[in-house]
């Protein structure tokens, strides 16, 4: 599909908000105007709030695979983000909490775990100071980071952006995990990718059924609101803009500073070329598979984002049955991301597009219409299918999916 074909699809969206609040307000009291209504501030709001998990896997995804790993694991560290976050906040702040002190302890630990696996897999560096400069300063800025969230927040607040802090960790170690098993072992990346899926949704529910005797855990405290004085109060996009959750401040700058690390830094060449012509990176004495690492480590790391915030974001607790509270959200990251041709910017586009019909839906079951609820709730999926099908091909990285040694002629 031209560019040109899948900006007018993009911009489809802010055309049809535009004509559903114009006949709101002209037809108020019609079918039509009754049906348009639904579209107002809270509702944009909540798509943007249920954009969060689908527009990092999409990011985090494109990072991968513009590197040249194709990581369908999307979904699974987006589990492992959700649950994480819920069990060490819940750890932290439970009936038998053990208080932020020994958050900051895990926090330690798991960094320090990451620092020293990259390390053994050379991943920091070829000399000792070198190594030690960049695990050791990486677990300092973590460390860090938490102490100074405990002494600006109360514990309780504290606590959940300990626990934040820790899934996103974690997630990234299950995204290291992938790559190990995909650069290192040479597994097949999309088989890697689908075991990660599988381990993560059988686990998670299994360690909630460990911890709290049942699939769904207890609740906890969530982020809260950030309202931007003065700003909060525009009119239109003051509430929807500038009175959100975190994570949602968060997506609005991880898109445009994804665009800018893949377009205009030396980093993001290395990682366009690692999935286009990853011969010819290695010719210029780049490490490719430094590259990949680090790209699918940010793939983690943006889907723990993701997973935690939409668990800790409002929802304040793990729901494990089923599909688990993440319900397909990371397959539909991929989609945006094949949608939004590996732009960070487009990729965004269509998350908001899919996050918008799955608020739709639960504003048209509110409605009391004589349409089974069933069949509204269809109505992001099938609508997943038909942009697939309007997409048609998308160019994918040339390399993306090979496997790369430098040994290789």
């Amino acid at each position: 599909m031209s560019a040109l074909k899948r900006f007018g699809l993009v911009a489809a969206g802010p055309l049809l908000l535009g004509a559903a609040l114009l006949i709101a307000r002209l037809f108020p009291e019609t079918a039509a105007g009754e049906l348009a209504s639904v579209v107002d501030g809270p509702y944009v709001a909540s798509a943007l709030r249920l954009s969060v998990p689908i527009a990092f896997a999409a990011l985090g995804g494109i990072f991968a695979e513009r590197a040249g790993v194709i990581n369908i694991g999307l979904e699974g560290l987006l589990i492992v983000g959700a649950f994480v976050g819920v069990a060490v906040a819940h750890w932290l702040t439970g009936d038998a909490g053990v208080g932020v002190g020994a958050g900051l302890v895990l926090l330690f630990v798991v960094a320090v775990g990451l620092a020293i696996t990259g390390a053994a897999l050379g991943l920091l560096g070829d000399s000792l100071g070198e190594i030690a400069l960049r695990g050791g300063g990486g677990v300092v800025a973590t460390v860090a980071l938490g102490g100074l969230t405990a002494a600006v927040t109360g514990p309780t607040l504290a606590a959940t952006w300990i626990a934040f802090y820790i899934a996103v960790l974690v997630s990234a170690a299950f995204s290291l995990l992938f790559a190990v098993v995909t650069i290192e072992y040479r597994a097949d990346q999309v088989i890697a990718g689908l075991a990660v899926w599988l381990i993560a949704l059988g686990a998670a529910p299994f360690a909630s059924n460990v911890i709290w005797g049942a699939v769904n855990s207890p609740g906890v405290d969530t982020f809260g609101t950030w309202t931007m004085p003065v700003l909060s109060q525009l009119p239109a996009v003051g509430s929807v803009l500038f009175d959100a959750e975190p994570p949602v401040y968060f997506v609005l700058l991880a898109t445009p500073l994804s665009w800018y690390v893949l377009t205009q830094t030396s980093f993001g060449y290395w990682v366009r070329a690692s999935g286009e012509n990853p011969k010819a990176l290695d010719t210029a004495g780049v490490d490719v598979r430094r590259v990949r690492y680090a790209a699918v480590l940010i793939s983690g790391m943006f889907s723990g984002i993701g997973g935690a915030g939409l668990s800790l974001g409002r929802v304040g607790s793990f729901v494990g049955s089923g599909t688990t509270m993440v319900d397909g959200r990371g397959w539909i990251g991929i989609t945006a991301m094949l949608f939004g041709n590996y732009n960070p910017f487009g990729a965004f586009g269509a998350s908001l597009l899919f996050a918008a019909l799955d608020a739709l839906q639960f504003r048209l079951q509110q409605l009391n219409y004589a349409v089974p609820d069933s069949l509204i709730q269809t109505v992001p999926y099938v609508t997943v299918i038909v942009v697939l099908a309007l997409v048609g091909r998308t160019r994918t990285p040339d390399a993306a999916g090979e496997h790369y040694d430098s040994d290789e002629d």
